[in-house]
């Protein structure tokens, strides 16, 4: 069984007021954070993370992300509805088939880092 220790802490009580002063003039406001806390929920799926890596290869239909994933169209467009809302994907219509790609560059650099971070 692994036991789990609690993180460092200082050994004695002092406040670096020079340095709480800086961060806290660079910090991102409340509202940012919480959509930053926002974004990175959505990445906390597996689901939507697959449905992402399948559009950085290709701009794909519902009807083949369901295909690929073996999972059903109804699932599908659920997690794409979410990741839109999300602005990670946008889609295009031609003709009766609509086509979702990523939103842009960000989404894929976003996921590059995560795969760069978890394989350190």
């Amino acid at each position: 069984m692994e036991h789990h220790k609690p993180a460092e802490v200082c050994e004695v009580s002092c406040t670096h007021q020079d340095v709480v002063n800086r961060v806290l003039r660079e910090m991102p406001g409340e509202d940012v954070l919480y959509d930053l806390a926002e974004l990175f929920r959505i990445f906390a799926d597996s689901t939507r993370i697959r449905i992402l890596y399948v559009l950085l290869e290709s701009e794909m239909c519902v009807c083949d992300i369901a295909a690929l994933l073996g999972m059903t169209q109804s699932a599908i467009s659920h997690q794409l509805r979410a990741l839109k809302n999300a602005r990670l994907v946008k889609f295009r219509r031609e003709g009766k088939t609509v086509f979702y790609s990523l939103a842009d560059d960000h989404v894929r650099t976003i996921l590059d880092q995560g795969i760069d971070h978890i394989s350190e």
